[in-house]
């Protein structure tokens, strides 16, 4: 259930921009699926909170101590499940009554909310008057085509996956049937705003995730004979697959990152493949500038890991489907592998190591996903919102 990077961010100022204009005694509120810890999509909140920095926020849980400072100071409104025992370790157990919790959220006094949502936080209940847009991280991927992904026979077995179906098969349809009460959906890629489209029968614009191009630059020194991977440790990222790929290419991997996967990749992993867990931003923009090439073997909806690793000159090997497609120039920033296989990603591999790319050539591509770039287009989208108001998307 986690999403895009999994090192902890460390907060920074962002570019100034003016707030999108609300009439005077409008009050907004922002809606987030959890906070127990830095992503990409809690690097986007932040943006958020700049932008209006008087703004409620509202979260399923929150962790004290696991976002940023400027998180942590909105002290966010949380639901029952904060209370649950053991919560705060197995939160991704009670994704059942999640449907239930979002819904018991009081947005009466509200006339503007913006939910940045993966799960369920789109769902939220407004009132009549207020005009709420999505800023879509992905419809909610295991209740939808990644079920056998996250819960298939092979993983949690069969009588668990029996149970799981129809649960899910029902979350599923609870996603769909919640969708209109969004006024406007912004998707974080093309591949996402695809995927609203086809489960929600719903447009959406496009604004690509910020990432933060000041802090991840390129070093004078020489990148080592290392493949890098940045990522959590789910499922669908496929992290088994490219430690095989490097096995098979014999160049060594760094693993950054944790999650539910771990014990099961470390089992698979060999000696040239190093476990480092969460680092700080200057250890994992270290890794980035040592690093020979980033490995992205999963399907994305977008990926800021390998946008900070093109950020530091670093080429991506990726999956040539999904947010890749976007983020990654083949043969310019990187390659694209068409096959989801060990051998193809090896193959890849091969290539990069006799390949000279241009380091600046890289961050060029990389600056066009700048935090700048991200507050001028989704101040934009809100602004857009707020002149047209109770306008759907159609």
């Amino acid at each position: 259930f986690l999403t895009s990077v999994s090192h902890l961010q460390q907060v920074k100022p962002m570019p100034e921009f003016s707030r999108p204009s609300l009439n005077r005694g409008e009050r907004i509120a922002l809606v987030h699926d959890w906070l127990t810890g830095m992503r990409g999509g809690e690097r986007a909140l932040e943006g958020l909170c700049q932008l209006y920095p008087d703004a409620e926020l509202f979260t399923l849980l929150h962790h004290p101590g696991t976002v940023s400072p400027l998180l942590e100071k909105r002290q966010p409104n949380v639901s029952f499940v904060q209370q649950i025992p053991f919560s705060k370790r197995f939160y991704r157990h009670y994704l059942p009554i999640f449907p239930i919790a979002i819904e018991q959220f009081d947005f009466d006094q509200f006339d503007v909310i913006i939910s940045t949502s993966h799960c369920v936080a789109k769902s939220i209940i407004k009132p009549g008057r207020a005009r709420h847009l999505c800023y879509c991280f992905t419809p909610m991927r295991y209740a939808w085509d990644q079920f056998d992904v996250y819960f298939g026979v092979e993983r949690i077995g069969s009588i668990a996956n029996a149970l799981a179906r129809p649960v899910f098969r029902q979350l599923a349809r609870w996603d769909a049937s919640t969708a209109s009460r969004v006024d406007r959906y912004i998707a974080i890629s093309q591949h996402v705003a695809g995927r609203i489209e086809r489960y929600y029968n719903r447009s959406a614009a496009v604004v690509y995730p910020p990432v933060d191009t000041d802090f991840f630059h390129p070093a004078s020194t020489k990148p080592s004979q290392v493949a890098l991977i940045v990522s959590a440790l789910v499922p669908y990222k496929r992290i088994d697959l490219a430690i095989e790929a490097c096995r098979l290419a014999q160049i060594p991997l760094h693993v950054v990152g944790v999650g539910p996967e771990m014990d099961r990749l470390r089992k698979l992993a060999g000696p040239e493949v190093r476990f480092f867990g969460n680092l700080n931003d200057e250890a994992v923009r270290q890794q980035y500038r040592q690093a020979e090439v980033f490995l992205l073997p999963g399907e994305e909806e977008f990926g800021i890991a390998p946008l900070e690793a093109q950020a530091c000159g670093c080429p991506v090997i990726a999956l040539n489907r999904g947010g890749a497609q976007e983020t990654v120039v083949n043969e310019v920033t990187g390659v694209l592998v068409d096959e989801s296989t060990p051998e193809a990603f090896a193959s890849a591999l091969r290539r990069v190591q006799i390949s000279n790319f241009d380091k600046s050539a890289i961050r060029t591509h990389a600056l066009r996903f700048s935090e700048t770039h991200f507050l001028s287009n989704i101040r934009q989208s809100i602004s857009d919102l707020l002149a047209s108001p109770g306008a759907k998307a159609q």
